[in-house]
Order: C-alpha cells, then sequence, then structure tokens
C-alpha cells in the first residue's frame, strides 16, 4: 500500500520536475540577413521568428523595400500572411495583384502561385507562417519581371 502511493506521489510530481519555463527571445537576436537574390528581386530583410521548436510551422518577418517583390512561388499546406507595417502588392498567377496593408492578413492556399511584396513607391512588413511538408515549405520559381510587377 505504502509502495502504490510513493508511485503515485512520484506520478503527480513527475511533470513539474519536467515543466519548462517561457522564453523570450530579444529582437536584437533575430538577426535579419538580406533575402537571396535567387528568390526576390530588390532588397528583402529576413529575419526568423520561429521554426523547428514548433514543429513542422516556421515563421519569418519580411520587409521589402519600395520595388523589393518575392518571385512565384507555392507553399505545399499554404501559407499565411500578417501583415505588420506598410503596404504592399500581393498577387496569385492569373489574377490581378491586390493592396495588402498592416492589420491584413492573407492566406494562400496549398498549391497556389503567388507572390508578395513592396509596392513600387513603398515598404511593407509581414510576418510570412507556413508548414514544412515532406522537408520543404516553399517551391520556388521565376522571378516576377518588372512588367508583371508593374502591370
Amino acid at each position: 500500500m505504502i509502495r502504490t502511493f510513493t508511485t503515485l506521489a512520484v506520478l503527480l510530481a513527475a511533470p513539474a520536475a519536467v515543466a519548462q519555463s517561457m522564453e523570450l527571445t530579444p529582437a536584437e537576436s533575430r538577426a535579419a540577413t538580406i533575402g537571396s537574390s535567387d528568390t526576390f528581386t530588390g532588397t528583402a530583410l529576413v529575419a526568423p521568428v520561429f521554426g523547428p521548436d514548433m514543429g513542422d510551422v516556421s515563421a519569418g518577418e519580411v520587409t521589402f523595400l519600395p520595388g523589393a517583390r518575392s518571385a512565384w512561388h507555392t507553399h505545399p499546406a499554404g501559407q499565411k500572411l500578417v501583415v505588420t507595417a506598410g503596404s504592399g502588392w500581393v498577387q496569385e498567377r492569373g489574377q490581378p495583384k491586390q493592396l495588402m496593408q498592416a492589420g491584413d492578413v492573407i492566406w494562400c492556399p496549398p498549391g497556389i502561385e503567388h507572390w508578395h511584396g513592396a509596392t513600387d513607391k513603398t515598404h511593407v512588413t509581414h510576418f510570412a507562417i507556413q508548414q514544412v511538408v515532406d522537408g520543404s515549405a516553399v517551391t520556388w520559381g521565376e522571378k516576377v519581371s518588372d512588367a508583371e510587377f508593374l502591370e
């Protein structure tokens, strides 16, 4: 009987022994890098927000300077964009581009080819959130031409 109570006490105490604490990541520790010229036109600053610690979901904070944009691309599980500053453009292949502004949330469904970035005169910052499927969160296509961008 005492052994049963001891076992029960150990089992109930176990979660406290492995409990975790909140973790604050200071903004300055999320160093931004300039996006690759293979996948971006113009200057895009990309800072990680979260990655492997969130399982198969990752996020980055991306700031596009005027005229900057991503290449055409798709996401196997879709992508959420949460615009936090400025205004920019987002476009699904074959559709008119749309203005996105601070406070907007954009859902890009799985497999839909699209691009996003600043306008020709304004910057934009957004969080890009996507899920990894079979080791990949994005499939990059060709760059958006100047004519497509300004269309």
